[in-house]
């Protein structure tokens, strides 16, 4: 497969993209809470969320954006929403929430109560909406969690036992997770999608030292773990990815933890550039880049030549502007270990990657997407 220029692209990454999550407005907050405490229907709520995602769109679109997404204004979560919409998967509190750095989540994950399969999911709906509220030419950009994503929480230690209530080996759970996986993403494909793009934080999390709740098998050391979870995540992505229709564009988004400003883990690519970057069937890799949490660039040397990797150098965590120079210079030296065109640009992850959104305000989030298109711009000329 050759490169196509980004000048001649209709589905991404294009040359200024994003991740896809942005800052909810007051008016959904407001009745997220009241349908919480049951004042409002859940027809109510869809209200408001129609409304401020057709207004969402239209800002993208006026920004100069050509992938919109629905800036996953009907979820709580960036990926326990996607979980519970498989049947066989249902929402659970455990008794902590994500540790994150200087900060805790609320708690939420998901855990098994049947078989796991896929019909009507909510999502494709989610997706049909707008789809059909786009002006003509925009793409619509659908973002779902990766398969790798949910085996991190079904393999925690406090859900373990309730998978091995419907599932006996992990083999069997992989089997129905990976036929799900496809259905809902086939699903969506006949409804008009072109590009899927699989968030996935099991990569981010092999950086570093295991979180809390990873288990450790007698006889075995974290770092058996780490480099055997490689595989096993390498192979369920793929798994998922093997056999969809070859106009179906299937990219991924890389991230250490994005929650209210904070990050989870921190380390270079290095670890998991073998197989992320040379065996993962992806088209294109959005990179967390913003900060020393990731590391430098060499790992970027073990990229497929016919692939695309969006470099996330601009923050979605604070709202102060990046120096121009200093962004396109480290384009530059991205472009040491990997093709210049082969690059694009964005910020390193969403604006609100669960509801709560990160510490920026709407006019610093827009500012941030504005500079994101002029460096682009200055620097592909396109």
């Amino acid at each position: 497969m050759t490169i196509q220029t980004f000048t001649e692209r209709k589905i991404s990454p294009f040359r200024y993209d994003t991740v896809g999550s942005f800052l909810r407005p007051e008016e959904l907050k407001e009745a997220r809470v009241k349908f919480n405490s049951g004042e409002i229907s859940a027809e109510e709520l869809k209200e408001v969320e129609d409304k401020e995602i057709i207004k969402l769109i239209k800002k993208q679109e006026e920004a100069g954006l050509k992938a919109v997404s629905d800036g996953e204004f009907r979820r709580s979560w960036w990926h326990l929403d996607f979980f519970w919409g498989l049947q066989g998967v249902e929402f659970k509190i455990p008794a902590q929430g994500y540790l994150f750095h200087g900060e805790e989540t609320r708690p939420g994950t998901v855990t098994i109560s049947g078989k796991i399969s896929c019909e009507n999911h909510p999502f494709v709906e989610d997706y049909k909406f707008v789809r059909d509220h786009v002006s003509k030419g925009i793409q619509v950009k659908q973002t779902i969690p990766a398969p790798a994503q949910i085996l991190v929480e079904l393999f925690r230690d406090d859900n373990l036992e309730d998978v091995r209530k419907f599932y006996a080996t992990n083999e069997e759970l992989i089997a129905d997770l990976v036929a799900a996986y496809k259905q809902v993403i086939l699903d969506i494909y006949n409804e008009g999608a072109r590009s899927i793009q699989l968030d996935d934080c099991t990569w981010g999390m092999l950086v570093a030292p295991l979180p809390a709740g990873i288990p450790v098998p007698e006889g075995q050391t974290e770092l058996d773990v780490r480099i055997a979870s490689k595989e096993l995540y390498l192979s369920v992505n793929n798994a998922v990815i093997d056999g969809l229709p070859d106009d179906l564009i299937v990219n991924t988004h890389v991230c250490r933890g994005n929650y209210h400003s904070t990050y989870a883990s921190a380390g270079p690519y290095d670890f998991v550039a073998d197989p992320l970057f040379n065996k993962e069937n992806v088209h294109a890799y959005y990179l967390e880049y913003d900060s020393d949490r990731s590391g430098g660039f060499e790992p970027l040397k073990l990229v497929s030549p016919d692939k695309l990797v969006v470099l996330g150098l601009i923050t979605s965590k604070d709202g102060e502007l990046e120096d121009r120079q200093t962004i396109i210079n480290r384009i530059h030296e991205a472009a040491q270990y990997i093709d210049l065109n082969q690059l694009a640009l964005s910020p390193q992850c969403g604006f609100a990657s669960t509801e709560e959104g990160n510490i920026i305000t709407e006019e610093q989030q827009w500012a941030k997407i504005a500079l994101v298109k002029s460096i682009a711009q200055e620097v592909w000329g396109e």
